[in-house]
């Protein structure tokens, strides 16, 4: 029987995946990288590697990486202040199931980033934790991040849920030995997410599938 739900929070929750594209997108091409939405959802969806890389490639040093990273963050965090980014259904689902489960949120935002888009939101009354960067030490796809979840619920592991919507999500969480349902967006409809426990055509479905 499944006593605790660990939901996703960019592209689960909050429709926020686009526009750390675009950040990362228009800081990049400073610097003479396109990086392509093809790129972008192999890079940080599925591998979970970031882009950086690719400019250290160029031969800028470790300082100007960093500076570059820091215009990104900031260019993200200015997007994020000026959208309303909660995911359609979601409000609703999460009303139906808070008195059912045990529920956590288990993201790879930073946290000045995740508190900032919660700001208007009023979605964090529903869960229990938050598990977000600076947590763990290894990220999505490692399990790091789910096994904490796991331990914060006092649950085992085959009581446990997660909701994501990337191929990086589900390996964390099949990993981690939790099953996992994913609901694509756009940028990642169309991936193989094997092994997934259920794939889903929207947040509501996941109620018929409790």
């Amino acid at each position: 029987m499944i006593k605790a739900l660990f939901w996703d929070n960019d592209g689960v929750l909050v429709d926020t995946e686009g526009l750390y594209f675009l950040a990362t997108r228009e800081v990049l091409a400073k610097v003479g990288i396109d990086l392509t939405r093809e790129e972008f959802i192999s890079l940080f969806l599925v591998q979970g590697k970031g882009a950086w890389h690719l400019v250290r490639q160029r031969g800028f040093s470790p300082p100007a990486v960093e500076q570059l990273r820091d215009e990104r963050n900031a260019l993200y965090s200015r997007l994020l202040s000026q959208e309303q980014v909660v995911m359609e259904g979601v409000r609703d689902v999460l009303t139906e199931l808070r008195s059912k489960y045990t529920m956590g949120v288990v993201t790879s935002s930073r946290r000045e980033h995740f508190e900032l888009m919660h700001q208007s939101t009023g979605l964090l009354p529903y869960f229990s934790f938050v598990i977000a960067a600076g947590d763990y030490t290894k990220s999505k796809p490692d399990p790091e991040p789910y096994l904490l979840a796991v331990e914060r619920s006092c649950f085992s592991r085959e009581e446990c849920l997660a909701i994501e919507d990337s191929e990086r999500g589900l390996a964390s969480a099949s990993a981690a030995g939790i099953r996992c349902i994913i609901v694509p967006t756009d940028l990642t409809r169309g991936s193989p997410f094997a092994g997934a426990h259920r794939v889903v055509g929207s947040i509501t479905d996941i109620l018929s599938e409790l």
